[in-house]
Order: structure tokens, then C-alpha cells, then sequence
């Protein structure tokens, strides 16, 4: 029980692999993570500013509107 298993040294041996194998691999994925969350809060950006330009004022109240109420 307390030794590893195949299962665990492939899981270890994968992870090591994405650590420090290749150029840079974390760099890379964490680069298109950020560009991900970029993407996403500039759309959420252009939904908020199509919200508030397609909204009309609010006429104002008259004179006589404001004894009426």
C-alpha cells in the first residue's frame, strides 16, 4: 500500500512531462488562458455598451405631471 503503482508513476511521469518537457508548455498554456478570459470580458464589454446605447432616456416629467402624482 504505501509503494506507487504503474497507474502513479504514468500520472507522475505526464505531469512531469507537462512541467518541463518541450518549450516553455506551461508558459504556452497559460498564455492562451489569459487570451481566453481577455476574449471573454471584451465581449461581455461589447453586450454591456450595445445594452446601454440602445436604451432611451426616460422622458422628463412636466410641471403638470408632478401635481398629478
Amino acid at each position: 500500500m504505501g509503494t506507487f503503482g504503474p497507474i502513479h508513476w504514468l500520472l507522475i511521469a505526464v505531469v512531469l512531462l507537462l512541467l518541463f518537457g518541450g518549450r516553455g508548455k506551461i508558459t504556452g498554456i497559460m498564455g492562451d488562458t489569459a487570451k481566453g478570459i481577455r476574449a471573454f470580458r471584451d465581449g461581455l464589454k461589447g453586450e454591456e455598451e450595445a445594452k446601454t446605447a440602445d436604451a432611451k432616456p426616460l422622458p422628463k416629467e412636466s410641471e403638470k405631471d408632478k401635481a398629478h402624482s
